[in-house]
């Protein structure tokens, strides 16, 4: 017996997407429960795929007010099993300052400002 999967898609205007896949010999759908911090989101709509047998689209509306300082972690899962489906984590505000893909951010952009700084030191040298 195959397994449902979920595989996230994108995150765009405030929707999380995904592809549900329920193979043929699953005996029951699975009933899609989203929760952060244990508390249920429910602004989810599963719609089927037309193209595609066993393939369902979900959406998730993420509520602005759940939005907030810090990582913010979604947690998709079938309610009749309790089985964990997916996660998906939104990182936002000041604790962003810390956080290692900031600092490799920062990082890249001072790389940049000293190769500009380098060049323009070539050109005005005269060196190659």
């Amino acid at each position: 017996m195959a397994d449902v999967t979920l595989t996230q898609l994108r995150i765009t205007a405030g929707i999380w997407e995904g592809v549900l896949v329920v193979p043929e010999d699953v005996d029951q759908m699975p009933e899609i429960e989203v929760t952060h911090l244990e508390h249920k989101v429910h602004e989810t709509q599963l719609t089927r795929d037309d193209e595609q047998e066993g393939h369902w689209l979900l959406r998730v509306a993420i509520p602005p007010d759940l939005i907030a300082d810090g990582l913010q972690t979604f947690v998709i899962s079938d309610r009749n099993t309790g089985r964990k489906l997916s996660s998906f984590a939104i990182l936002a505000g000041a604790p962003l300052a810390e956080d290692l893909r900031a600092e490799i951010d920062l990082l890249r952009a001072e790389l940049d400002l000293l190769k500009r700084a380098f060049r323009r030191h070539c050109v005005e040298t005269g060196a190659n």
